[in-house]
């Protein structure tokens, strides 16, 4: 480290430049001891001269060349790192040999590869939530954001679940988990592989049913209805929990917010013609 120190004043932000510099002033040594002796002792040989400036010139380029190749793998670990701390794509991390610079290119790329995962797995974790495993409001629109690209219609329902107030009430808030982690299962069975949930917050749940007619999504959620009739976790006092939905058509992500009210209406009208119902537009 002395030495990288007291070295630092040549090319201070170029450290590949710097290693340049060391070995042009050794390359040149010869040549300039050569020069040095011929003008103690007077006589030229201009043909030696001429041949060890030619040589001395052929080994800078070529030190100069071998150098900046032998530097590739630093270059590629600062990319890697600028790659991560800006949260971008890694790519693919090249195999080092086993030397010094191999071992610190093999041990940066796997702390790369090592960070980028991990802050993927907490992204992943931020847009989901803690009790269902499902997508929670912030993962949803993220989703969302990306299937709404096509312009095809699309449907987004909106579900609550009904006098769930009173079951926490009269049942315990761990009985009241345990029906929405039920929930959240039969509803992830339920769906199709590009179906959108999510838990919307305390007992309603969203779905976006991409490319999808709101006859075809009310098909679905029927027959979630029916597996839920004949779950036995969802019993509840000589009955069974219900839920009650709102659909509403949406075509483009920017229309997302709207259809979504449109959707909260609906729900509500379901609610007030008795629960357990879906209620979509006419």
């Amino acid at each position: 480290m002395r030495f990288y120190r007291a070295t630092s004043f040549l090319f201070p932000r170029h450290y590949e430049r710097r290693i340049m510099a060391i070995c042009f002033g050794a390359v040149h040594l010869p040549l300039l001891s050569y020069i040095a002796w011929q003008s103690f002792h007077g006589g030229w040989d201009m043909w030696l001269l001429g041949l060890l400036l030619a040589s001395t010139l052929a080994g800078t380029v070529a030190a100069i060349v071998a150098i900046a190749a032998l530097l590739a793998p630093i270059h590629r670990a600062t990319q890697l790192l600028r790659a991560v701390q800006t949260g971008g794509h890694v790519g693919m991390i090249p195999a080092g040999g086993d030397d010094l610079v191999g071992r610190l290119l093999q041990g940066v790329a796997q702390a790369a590869s090592e960070t980028a995962r991990r802050m993927d797995q907490l992204k992943d974790a931020a847009g989901r939530d803690v009790l269902t495993g499902l997508r929670n409001r912030r993962g949803f629109l993220d989703a969302a954001a990306g299937a709404l690209v096509s312009d095809r219609p699309s449907v987004i329902a909106l579900i609550d679940l009904d006098h769930f107030k009173r079951v926490n009430d009269d049942h315990g808030h761990d009985r009241g988990d345990q029906l929405l982690t039920a929930f959240s299962d039969h509803l992830a069975s339920a769906l199709r592989r590009s179906d959108i949930s999510a838990r919307w917050g305390g007992e309603e749940f969203v779905v976006l049913f991409p490319d999808t007619t709101p006859r075809q999504a009310r098909e679905i959620l029927l027959r979630l209805q029916s597996a839920m009739e004949a779950a036995a976790v969802f019993s509840l006092d000589g009955g069974s929990l219900t839920f009650s939905c709102g659909l509403a058509p949406v075509t483009a992500y920017e229309d997302l917010a709207e259809a979504t009210r449109d959707a909260d209406h609906l729900l509500y009208a379901a609610k007030d013609a008795g629960r357990n119902q879906i209620s979509s537009v006419a």
